[in-house]
């Protein structure tokens, strides 16, 4: 079983549908807390590490073989979290395969997000991978203005829209790759007209997961 970690009841469904499109048979609990994302915009992602940690262990005590958060600005938090409390489970945020992908594509990434609190944790895991990699990376941050608005208003189309207008802002000598900080912003990577690949985060990270679940 994949227990996932979100911080917003619309990740439920689409989950569930990567699931049924690419991992049938597998069983995933979903665990949401909005508050967690709210705190952590107020305080620091820091500040809920402790409630983080609680979830991870009720999920590992209902039998979960892997972790994967939804979150980005809390990946960095449960992934840190797991070492020091020594989980038993892989612990993985959902953003880290996109990272991977976006380093592997070049040298110049931009990353866009609809919440400011995102930027810094999603930057330093390109940063991140690139070290990994070997690879020299530049990091370009774009927030979305008015997107996390709409979001949070219900306004799912709206907030698509203005997050495929940044991302077409965009051009080949821009970038070589653009990273859509949220799991949220999904839905856009297949209506910009950019030249410059789009790269999102719930299918490929659903794919280590359910790697993850199954090898453990």
């Amino acid at each position: 079983m994949l227990a996932l970690l979100h911080t917003s009841p619309v990740h439920v469904p689409v989950f569930d549908a990567l699931r049924d499109q690419a991992h049938a048979g597998l069983e995933l609990r979903h665990f949401v807390d909005e508050d967690l994302l709210t705190r952590a915009r107020a305080q620091g992602p820091d500040a809920v590490a402790d409630d983080v940690r609680a979830v991870l262990a009720r999920a590992v005590a209902e039998g979960a073989g892997a972790v994967l958060c939804t979150c980005s600005t809390l990946g960095a938090v449960a992934e840190t979290v797991a070492r020091s409390a020594a989980a038993g489970v892989p612990v993985l945020r959902v953003d880290r395969p996109m990272a991977a992908a976006a380093v592997a594509a070049g040298p110049r990434v931009v990353v866009l997000a609809a919440l400011e609190s995102t930027l810094g944790p999603t930057a330093e895991l390109v940063a991140e991978e690139a070290a990994r990699a070997g690879r020299p990376v530049a990091v370009r941050t774009l927030l979305v203005d008015g997107a996390w608005d709409r979001f949070e208003a219900g306004d799912t189309d709206g907030y698509v829209r203005l997050v495929v207008a940044a991302a077409d802002t965009v051009t080949a000598t821009d970038a070589d790759a653009i990273v859509l900080a949220q799991a949220s912003m999904a839905p856009a990577q297949h209506l910009t007209t950019t030249p410059v690949p789009v790269l999102s985060s719930p299918a490929p990270g659903l794919a280590a997961g359910a790697e993850a679940a199954r090898g453990h």
